[in-house]
């Protein structure tokens, strides 16, 4: 395995985790559901992790702000934008 120096391997992680996030906003039409029931995960578990995340290095996130970071807007506004 590739040596990665620590530094560098979370900024790759982390470049990663965005891109994530920019394709479940880009695929609106892929519901939670869908992803959950293929994946075992979906766009709320990634917020619940995030904000796990967060809490870990001492910030304090309410369960909106979290899914905000993951949908890219307020939950609710996604939900009846786009949530079937």
């Amino acid at each position: 395995m590739t040596v990665i120096p620590e530094a560098t391997q979370v900024e790759i992680e982390a470049a990663a985790f965005r891109r994530l996030l920019q394709h479940f906003r880009e695929r609106t039409d892929v519901q939670n559901i869908d992803v959950m029931n293929l994946a075992g995960f979906c766009r709320n578990c990634l917020s619940k992790w995030y904000r796990a995340a967060a809490d870990e290095q001492g910030i304090t996130l309410s369960d909106a702000d979290a899914r905000e970071r993951v949908y890219g807007m307020p939950y609710d506004e996604w939900k009846t934008k786009y949530q079937k």
